[in-house]
């Protein structure tokens, strides 16, 4: 299979979508040849095999660009590809389809947002197969969907005994935004700081434009609550430097709410942390004390924390099947397996 892969940035040092750049790799192995079109593109080191066309957003261009580099890339480039992969970004889709269907290309979309619209439900209809990781994605109750796993690289994320885990850690990493309850993991802090509870915390992540003013509200509880000493923000991180403070810390929390997978839990996992999280998709999946259920309450999720941070570490290593299931490997060879499947109907 010869493949054209759409998603919006190729750059191995992005800390949000660095990740994608590993898929890549993986791709490139299962694959004779890969074109790569992407909104923008940074730093990369990728397969021989394989090529990647920016739209230009790096170079400063403006819209009337990207869709004329799209359509040019996508005639240009029509003998190399049998068939697209479209990572998250539904537009690819929505402008692509109708010259893919006139060339005889099938179309594949991994979409895995809680809400959609419309045109989610258009971009659907106009893919032949579509992938999700979560049951309660938007795409997830479509007959063409399938649920995969997360795709996390277990080679690169695990754990390493040479680095000294910190005492009563807590790591909490992702975008500082509303829908990551930063605040409702502040005032369990201080519930936890009140009760004479041991524990440093770490928050990595940095917030959007958007949400500059949570982020400022965030930083000011800290000063509030007297949790100067005790909380430190990084920023954001890159994926080595998460990959280091996952190896650092002891306990890895994520309150965002049931509807979304957060890549960074299983990345958690495949590192050796202990996690408390408020998705019930792990439930029955993990230890029960981890997974909180009644997650509107900052002293349940204070006594969850404070019961964890004193269990021990070695339970770890009873969920590595769990975590092996969701490596990147086993998720390529189901995805491209899915897909060379529906080409060959």
């Amino acid at each position: 299979m010869k493949l054209l892969i759409c998603t919006q940035k190729i750059d191995r040092n992005d800390p949000i979508l660095g990740f994608f750049h590993r898929w890549v790799k993986e791709f490139a192995k299962h694959s004779g040849q890969v074109t790569v079109i992407c909104l923008e593109k940074g730093e990369y080191d990728l397969p021989q095999n394989v090529r990647v066309l920016s739209l230009g957003k790096e170079e400063g261009k403006g819209r009337l660009t990207y869709l004329s580099r799209f359509y040019r890339y996508i005639w240009h480039e029509r003998t190399n590809y049998d068939a697209i992969f479209v990572h998250m970004n539904q537009e690819y889709v929505l402008l692509g389809w109708l010259p893919w269907r006139l060339l005889g290309k099938r179309i594949f979309m991994w979409r895995n947002h809680a809400k959609g619209s419309w045109l989610t439900r258009l971009a659907v209809l106009l893919s032949d197969k579509v992938f999700c990781t979560s049951p309660q994605s938007f795409t997830a109750n479509f007959k063409k969907t399938e649920l995969m796993s997360v795709g996390v690289d277990t080679d690169f994320f695990k754990p390493d005994s040479s680095v000294h885990k910190r005492p009563h850690s807590i790591l909490f990493l992702g975008r500082i935004a509303p829908v990551k309850r930063v605040d409702m993991f502040i005032e369990a802090l201080r519930i936890l700081k009140d009760k004479g509870i041991d524990f440093t915390a770490t928050i990595a992540g940095n917030s959007l434009p958007r949400d500059a003013e949570y982020e400022t509200m965030i930083r000011n509880k800290v000063l509030t609550h007297g949790l100067s000493s005790q909380v430190v923000f990084t920023g954001s991180a890159s994926r080595t430097q998460a990959r280091d403070l996952y190896r650092e810390h002891e306990l890895y929390v994520n309150l965002t709410p049931s509807g979304s997978l957060d890549k960074t839990i299983f990345e958690a996992l495949a590192s050796g942390l202990k996690v408390v999280i408020s998705n019930n998709f792990f439930e029955g999946k993990l230890p029960k004390r981890w997974v909180i259920t009644d997650d509107s309450d900052a002293h349940v999720i204070a006594a969850t924390l404070e019961d964890v941070l004193s269990e021990g570490s070695e339970i770890v290593n009873d969920i590595a099947s769990f975590t092996k299931k969701h490596s990147l490997k086993s998720l390529m060879d189901v995805l491209v397996t899915a897909m060379n499947a529906s080409s060959a109907k």
